[in-house]
């Protein structure tokens, strides 16, 4: 038997993605140990985004679709405190930004995910997720063909949706521009 959570209630910027209304899949793996951290860093498993994300993401969905694809998503917005929990483990700006700058994923316009196939067979990305070393990054070529052309599907379908990539991530993408750090304090408990 499976426990439903109770419902996290949010306000302001931010809309919950539930996996039936934008037709993703969710691993949120900061709600389980499978992670750099070795342990869950959020009381839910749930995925919140700024509305402008949540649009893009929808768009996204839809392309992947149309390609007999689905998103996979691992991560969206990102409280401080998680984000020091990551830098705790892994203070390197190449991979994650300290707390005290934030990241897109703290403004809510960041998501982290990857395909699976209309079975649900997640494709071979060459690393898994939260491997912060080179491999990870889009451009290697330490990694196989295979894991090369889905790493340049994923990043067609996203930057098609109006996000944009990092250079050292395959599973990173956010709205571009300028947002600010959401105010966590008007953010209501618990969102971590």
């Amino acid at each position: 038997m499976t426990m439903r959570e109770p419902p996290v209630l949010v306000s302001g910027p931010l809309v919950e993605i539930r996996p039936e209304e934008y037709g993703v899949d969710l691993d949120i793996r900061y709600a389980t140990a499978d992670n750099i951290t070795g342990r869950p860093i959020y009381a839910h498993s749930r995925l919140f985004l700024r509305p402008e994300a949540a649009g893009g993401l929808r768009t996204a969905a839809e392309l992947a679709r149309a390609s007999g694809l689905k998103l996979v998503l691992f991560d969206g917005y990102r409280p401080t405190a998680a984000q020091a929990a990551l830098w705790e483990v892994c203070p390197d700006e190449n991979y994650v930004h300290p707390p005290w700058k934030g990241s897109m994923h703290t403004r809510g316009v960041a998501l982290d995910l990857t395909l699976a196939d209309r079975s649900g067979r997640r494709l071979d990305m060459g690393t898994p997720f939260d491997d912060m070393s080179p491999r990870s990054h889009p451009s290697s070529r330490e990694v196989g063909a295979e894991a090369i052309h889905n790493r340049m599907l994923l990043a067609g379908i996203m930057v098609s949706a109006g996000f944009e990539a990092i250079e050292t991530e395959w599973w990173h993408f956010h709205l571009p521009g300028e947002w600010p750090l959401l105010d966590e304090g008007s953010l209501p408990r618990p969102l971590m």
